[in-house]
């Protein structure tokens, strides 16, 4: 088969994928590319719409390395009959870590501290933190990630809510209203997919709801988050910070990464060695699968 990948991919994946078939990686020219593709696969970055889809006569699959397909139209997929897949399960633990160690590193104020040390700064009368347990995490979306968050949050103390349609009970409590939620969270973290339903639910009217101490962590989707509004509550001192590691443009470098009380990275969630090892296997088996290669 015929496969092109998009966007950048570890060596170790590509190899392993590179043994279904003939591929192409990260053409210059990709619509020109998908003129006998098989299979595209796409990270975050490439948009596969309808008119990048007229490019590709013979495409039978679209496959996501990662969790959402929110970057793909699958209107436009289904039309053709063109298979939409992802690795749901291959990045949530390297994601659910991240989350926790943003909410570690906000809280013992560790950029700052690691900053100082570097510029020859002592700053240990500034750098006095707050402990995670005895704090309540509000989890919005108890899937795959924010069942392994709640799990490893709990393990430290922390007492766990959350909000979830699709999960009225689980053996972290019964779901709350989201509105409840963002009232009574130290911490409130995003692991939800964006969809026009979800599309800034993160707003201002929202923020107004959390302690002037909270922190929201947003590892999920850029677009959940208003960021005006939020930049305006960091701002303004009405809630006490945010760690990001996804923005509704990407890359980013707006005027969030001016504050103090924000701790931003670049789309990492998903990027360690383990994780992307289980995405090539879990890729290559759901493509050997769909192309009937077992």
């Amino acid at each position: 088969m015929n496969i092109v990948i998009a966007d950048r991919m570890e060596p170790e994946v590509v190899a392993e994928i590179g043994k279904l078939g003939s591929v192409k990686v990260t053409p210059a020219d990709l619509p020109s590319s998908l003129k006998d593709a098989d299979v595209l696969i796409v990270r975050s970055a490439t948009k596969v719409t309808e008119e990048l889809l007229s490019h590709a006569p013979k495409l039978r699959i679209v496959a996501r390395a990662g969790v959402g397909t929110d970057n793909i139209d699958r209107q436009a997929c289904e039309k053709r009959g063109i298979k939409v897949i992802n690795t749901p399960g291959a990045s949530s633990n390297a994601v659910a870590e991240l989350a926790l160690g943003m909410m570690l590193a906000i809280s013992r104020k560790l950029t700052k501290a690691d900053g100082g040390m570097k510029a020859g700064k002592w700053l240990k009368k500034e750098l006095t933190g707050s402990e995670l347990a005895g704090k309540t995490l509000g989890i919005v979306g108890l899937g795959r990630i924010g069942s392994l968050l709640a799990a490893k949050a709990g393990a430290l103390g922390m007492r766990v809510i959350y909000h979830d349609p699709n999960s009225s009970s689980s053996e972290f409590g019964r779901s709350v209203p989201l509105e409840e939620l963002f009232a009574a969270a130290d911490f409130v973290s995003l692991h939800v997919p964006l969809t026009p339903a979800t599309a800034n639910m993160v707003n201002a009217a929202v923020l107004s709801r959390m302690k002037k101490t909270a922190v929201l962590v947003n590892t999920a989707r850029g677009g959940l988050v208003d960021e005006e509004a939020l930049y305006a509550a960091l701002s303004e001192g009405r809630i006490g910070g945010a760690c990001l590691d996804v923005y509704q443009s990407e890359p980013y470098s707006g005027k969030l990464c001016r504050l103090e009380n924000v701790l931003l990275t670049p789309h990492i969630a998903g990027s360690t060695a383990e994780a992307q090892a289980r995405i090539g296997q879990e890729l290559v088996e759901r493509l050997k699968r769909e192309m009937g290669g077992e």
